[in-house]
């Protein structure tokens, strides 16, 4: 018997759960659970609150099958996943900070999302109004010769979003690096919950703008499964679509933009109109150049014509002509070599520990990909490879990246040649009674985890898990003897989003 499957047969099974478990536990077991992820026989997917409960969600090693372990907090206390495996800190930290459940045993207790100017405490648990006002935030200490501290942000030079990254270095070599989020946080969550349905898939597609599509493919499949509900095959393809030209145009972005981080401003121009066909296409396809508000609990709201097609193959055909010159030139030019290649390396191992997904995950070795690994229509009945290279380095973020990009265009043309005739959407039919419902889609990062709770047609309570919370620390350890001259090429190669985890 798997450790999973072992770990939630000794809980109470919460029958309206789909399509994966869910079981009520003990703290016993709750703890043998955080053993089993700290020991890596398990994979932790996510750790999210309630007013008086934790949840967790794991998979096995080979991440296909998939559990949620929920623990009851009546005295707001529960042992901490974080003290045995170090992935789950900072959600324990973000529960704290929301929920006023405290992590037991948790080595990092100060506010994440937190940063004293909400005017109150635990604004989805028991509210604590007009708290004292909040110390400065201790950035953890440093000690050795020679050390200085380099401040960096919130606020950057860039068009991009806020964060706090404190470098403190020996001349130019990073000797650590500190982040501090939370400036994009928005209540996502508080938002959510009282929601009427179709308020929330809105809200879960404006989590991060760059995955609205996935966030939105994501909460659907949610909610559709609370909802017990099948959505027609032409949506679930139409679905694809959408969530392949996401991933193209993402990647096209991204490669352009670590290859100016690293002064070669050529690629980044080439990349960038490349991308912008690829927006062109979708805002005159579907109305929307980053395709938000399309995917809907129930299908889709807009259907693709004739025409609609030929909009897509042209832009594919264009890509298939001017991108692989671009792949060329960045493989034969040496002095961009030089910058991406053993640059902000993230080891296999700490990959695996903390089953990190997307082109980070990919690049280090962790083979995971949710539309193979778990196989959800239609991509169980699609032809694509899952890029895997185990160096780590800038310079592999970069290549999983191309391979993405080649595999994209080839799912487009089997979605559009075996595009199904029917219905694009169905209609709902709430139910009176609680559901909960649960999904893992892939974003262009990574996988995005969607778990909620519905009452008729409300939200009770929904937690959106995006791909960035078990990335962002990996910058952390990647730019570690690195010099500061390099971090933005680093950053700019995980690329993580900064709203994705400030919920």
């Amino acid at each position: 018997m798997s450790p999973l499957i072992d770990l939630v047969q000794k809980g109470r099974m919460v029958a309206e759960h789909r399509p994966w478990p869910r079981a009520v536990v003990d703290a016993a077991t709750w703890s043998r659970a955080a053993d089993e992820v700290a020991q890596r026989r398990c994979n932790l997917l996510a750790l999210w609150g309630e007013p008086s409960a934790v949840h967790m969600a794991i998979s096995d090693k080979a991440a296909s099958e998939i559990a949620v372990l929920s623990l009851d907090c009546p005295e707001q206390t529960y042992p901490s996943v974080g003290a045995h495996h170090p992935p789950a800190i900072r959600l324990e930290r973000a529960i704290n900070d929301l929920f006023g459940l405290s992590a037991e045993g948790l080595p990092d207790a100060r506010p994440w999302l937190d940063h004293g100017r909400w005017g109150m405490w635990f604004p989805l648990g028991n509210r604590v109004v007009s708290p004292p006002e909040a110390a400065p935030y201790r950035f953890l200490p440093v000690e050795g010769d020679s050390l200085h501290q380099i401040p960096v942000g919130p606020v950057h030079a860039g068009i991009i979003e806020p964060g706090h990254f404190r470098f403190t270095a020996s001349g130019e070599t990073v000797a650590r690096l500190e982040q501090r989020l939370g400036y994009t946080h928005k209540g996502i969550e508080g938002l959510m919950s009282g929601a009427a349905l179709e308020r929330a898939a809105q809200l879960a597609g404006r989590v991060s703008g760059d995955s609205t599509v996935a966030y939105a493919f994501a909460f659907s499949k949610a909610a559709e499964a609370a909802l017990d509900i099948v959505v027609p095959d032409r949506a679930v393809w139409l679905r694809a679509l959408l969530a392949e030209l996401e991933r193209l145009a993402n990647h096209l972005g991204d490669i352009g933009a670590i290859c100016n981080d690293a002064s070669f401003a050529l690629m980044h121009a080439h990349c960038g109109v490349l991308r912008e066909g690829v927006l062109r296409a979708t805002g005159e396809v579907f109305g929307h150049r980053l395709m938000r508000d399309l995917i809907v609990p129930g299908g889709v709201v807009r259907d693709l014509t004739d025409e609609h097609k030929e909009i897509i193959h042209a832009m594919l055909d264009n890509l298939r002509v001017r991108f692989p010159p671009l792949v060329e030139l960045y493989d034969n030019t040496a002095s961009l070599q030089d910058r991406t290649f053993g640059t902000g390396v993230v080891k296999p191992a700490l990959a695996s520990q903390y089953a990190t997904g997307g082109y980070i995950g990919r690049a280090s070795g962790r083979a995971f990909d949710a539309r193979q690994n778990l196989a959800y229509p239609p991509y169980d009945a699609l032809r694509f490879d899952v890029p895997v290279l185990s160096e780590g380095d800038v310079n592999a973020r970069v290549w999983i990246r191309v391979r993405e990009v080649e595999q994209s265009l080839a799912l487009i043309d089997q979605i559009l040649d075996q595009l199904p005739e029917g219905p694009s959407r169905i209609p709902l039919k709430p139910r009176p009674e609680a559901n909960e419902g649960m999904a893992m889609v892939e974003g262009f990062r990574g996988d995005i985890l969607v778990w909620l709770r519905l009452r008729g047609d409300r939200v009770e309570r929904c937690h959106l898990r995006d791909p960035s919370w078990f990335q962002w620390p990996l910058l952390e350890a990647a730019i570690e003897d690195n010099i500061v001259a390099d971090f933005p090429l680093c950053n700019k190669s995980f690329n993580c989003s900064y709203s994705g985890q400030d919920l």
